[in-house]
């Protein structure tokens, strides 16, 4: 049974977020489909409990998912969200959410993708989103908006046919004027880059994809009384 502080948490994180039109949502509540695609396992990642409800854990090392599935292929606008939690121990550098186009005919790997990865500065760290379609590209990092890690939060990127926008918890981090053309369809990974490098010591919890531009005050919100740090 879900104690009344789960519920209440879950219940304050729909409040927050309004219905958005044709958003498709994952959940990481277990190894072998998100939003209901084949899920390929890496290593050993687990699905653990959280404020938030069931996650999947990643050590950092070896761990990844592979999804048969580009939530943002034939876009022109979109916001791309998550919550996740970045832990201590992890590498500087870390890619943990990869949306990838890939050729029809041979299914490799093209370079139009969207990445958000993590950069840790000690005990902190800065968020950075990127985009790559076409002949653009841009990566958005502010490496002055530092925070804690082994706590909950919720990030977006944003795409509104003219600029390229990057929030963590609702508040801008970053932006760039950039004219993307819709990405095609592809897979995705969470825990890895696709290529298998850069791996992520953390947990994802959800995934939410729009194809328009949201604005902060449509966003997911992690309630506060939800995203503490650990001891």
């Amino acid at each position: 049974m879900l104690g009344y502080g789960l519920v209440s948490g879950l219940a304050g994180i729909l409040a927050a977020a309004p219905p958005a039109q044709k958003a498709t949502v994952w959940i990481f509540d277990r190894l072998d489909k998100i939003g209901g695609h084949p899920a390929h396992i890496l290593g050993h990642p687990r699905v653990i409990a959280t404020p938030l409800g069931k996650a999947v854990q990643f050590n950092g090392i070896d761990d990844a998912l592979f999804i048969d599935n580009h939530p943002l292929a034939g876009a022109e606008t979109f916001t791309f969200e998550a919550f996740f939690r970045p832990d201590r121990g992890g590498a500087p550098e870390q890619r943990w959410f990869h949306l990838s186009e890939q050729d029809p005919a041979t299914k490799a790997d093209r370079e139009t993708r969207l990445l958000f990865e993590t950069r840790l500065v000690g005990d902190n760290w800065y968020l950075d989103s990127f985009a790559n379609s076409g002949s653009a590209s841009q990566a958005l990092m502010n490496r002055e908006r530092l925070h804690p890690l082994d706590a909950w939060y919720a990030v977006a990127m944003v795409y509104d046919g003219k600029e390229f926008s990057n929030y963590v918890d609702g508040v801008l981090e970053g932006k760039a004027a950039l004219h993307l053309i819709p990405q095609g369809s592809g897979h995705s990974s969470v825990g890895v880059r696709i290529n298998r490098v850069n791996y992520f010591k953390g947990a994802v919890q959800r995934a939410r994809f729009t194809p328009r531009a949201l604005s902060p005050a449509e966003f997911l919100k992690i309630p506060a009384r939800l995203r503490s740090v650990k001891p």
